[in-house]
């Protein structure tokens, strides 16, 4: 594998496996007599098998020697750093470096499911990286010093994703990395406007963010879909604040080249900036009457993900319209309606038909094709179970965790999705390499008779998807 895709391997393939521990009441003389033999510069501190605190050869330089303190007098638990900077053995090594960076630390315990100690990995312990990398983009975001910097940092993303897109990085890590660097670039200008003019911005409120960007699911094509939410009791000098602060932060992406939303879904424009009393009306208008275009806006909306300030805000939210649907299921109905009207486009003996005529003839709408189905699809039962949090695939795995939906189908949903958004991918690199937009379009006369005939299959698996949330959500139901 290239060295770069070594950062979407898991982190249990690169920490140590053995590792020195010791309870809280160990005596500190004797904890650190075991360092001194091992030559080894830290000590996991373990309750019970579960990790709790840590203890390093710089705890003992600054809270031993230079206090002047008789370590003979000393418990580890007295000294030890608690609570424990830690990361999953599952996790992506990008994300261990992007952690270790943003705490300012050397070193990460490693657990496992169930919180027990798994391993350590240090910062040490991981090749050096190059400018492919995605922790050196990430800490290059974290030290840009101001709007032209985060631009070129920015410009750089569509590079990595060039420069990956060969590795035999999987797609689900590549869309997941693409949303993780995206919330870097965005937290990046808040805080360089936060430094330059708005230093005293009210607490109750918050930057969200909505769509496929809540869901962390953007590829190379991106637009912005975002709004604020801010606390009732704000005065007005507040609000115009916020709302100076929102025209500024989304002309500023704007600037760095995230395009604006077309359907004007940006926390600049005042439908989309309301307090959280007028949002629970505004949400609750939605719900009662659901029209085409109110389950398009609502449907938008309830992806939200608090990406800066208040989060109680997005959980108010999520609450209300669990509990509405709970009481009335026309809206998710007719969410469902909706998502049925975008039929994968099969043809005789299950022929995948691209469009005829226009610019894009013989072209695949890749998005109207299949994603937005299944997206929204899992998105309704999500609603409907309450489990709206993360992506698509998070969803699902906490559907099947509930029993709501069983294994079997939720792999085939899952299969489907990453192999359309690996053909979107895949359609998007292409177009930035030859010099062109990227879009949701794929020429289907590039595809060989394999992949034509996978891409027939995701169809197909997107149809009888279809029919399972059809019968679901009792559709046959419904009067047009």
């Amino acid at each position: 594998m290239a060295e770069e895709g070594q950062f979407f391997r898991p982190v249990k393939d690169f920490c140590e496996r053995s590792v020195v521990t010791c309870a809280p009441d160990d005596g500190l003389v004797e904890v650190v007599g075991i360092m001194r033999e091992k030559n080894i510069s830290s000590v996991v501190v373990c309750d019970k098998k579960l990790p709790t605190g840590i203890i390093t050869d710089r705890d003992l330089r600054n809270k031993v020697v230079a206090s002047g303190v008789d370590p003979s007098t000393l418990a580890v638990s007295e000294i030890m750093n608690s609570p424990l900077s830690v990361i999953g053995e599952n996790d992506l090594l990008y994300e261990a470096l992007y952690r270790m960076s943003r705490k300012k630390v050397h070193r990460l315990v490693v657990i496992d499911a169930k919180g027990k100690l798994s391993g350590i990995i240090t910062d040490s312990d991981i090749i050096r990286l190059q400018s492919h990398s995605p922790h050196q983009l990430v800490l290059d975001i974290e030290n840009a010093l101001d709007i032209d910097e985060v631009k070129v940092v920015y410009g750089r993303i569509q590079s990595l994703v060039l420069h990956l897109s060969g590795s035999g990085t999987s797609t689900r890590d590549m869309v997941r990395m693409i949303a993780h660097l995206n919330d870097q670039i965005l937290l990046r200008l808040i805080a360089l406007m936060r430094a330059e003019r708005f230093a005293n911005l009210p607490a109750r409120f918050a930057f969200v963010v909505l769509g496929s960007e809540g869901r962390g699911e953007q590829t190379l094509l991106t637009d912005q879909d975002n709004a604020i939410v801010y606390g009732d009791e704000l005065g007005a000098d507040e609000i115009a604040q916020i709302e100076e602060f929102s025209q500024v932060l989304v002309d500023s992406l704007i600037a760095i080249g995230i395009p604006p939303c077309p359907g004007g879904i940006m926390a600049k424009n005042k439908e989309w900036r309301r307090s959280i009393g007028k949002w629970h009306d505004q949400l609750d208008r939605w719900l009662r009457s659901p029209t085409p275009k109110h389950v398009l806006s609502c449907g938008t909306f309830v992806d939200i993900r608090t990406i800066y300030g208040d989060p109680s805000f997005e959980q108010e939210l999520k609450e209300q319209l669990y509990a509405h649907v709970q009481r009335d299921k026309l809206f998710l109905m007719r969410m469902v309606e909706s998502t049925l009207r975008f039929a994968p486009p099969l043809g005789w003996f299950g022929k995948v038909k691209g469009e005829s005529g226009g610019e894009h003839s013989g072209m695949l709408e890749i998005k109207k094709a299949g994603i937005f189905a299944i997206s929204e699809g899992v998105k309704a039962l999500a609603i409907q179970a309450g489990k709206l949090e993360g992506s698509t695939h998070q969803r699902l795995e906490a559907l099947v965790k509930d029993k709501l939906i069983n294994q079997k189908l939720a792999d085939n949903v899952a299969e489907t999705f990453d192999f359309l958004v690996l053909m979107r991918l895949r359609g998007q690199v292409e177009a930035v390499r030859e010099g062109r937009t990227p879009d949701n379009y794929i020429p289907l006369a590039r595809l060989n008779m394999m992949e034509l005939g996978r891409l027939q299959i995701a169809l197909k698996g997107v149809e009888k998807f279809q029919e399972f949330i059809k019968g679901h959500f009792s559709l046959h139901l419904l009067r047009s």
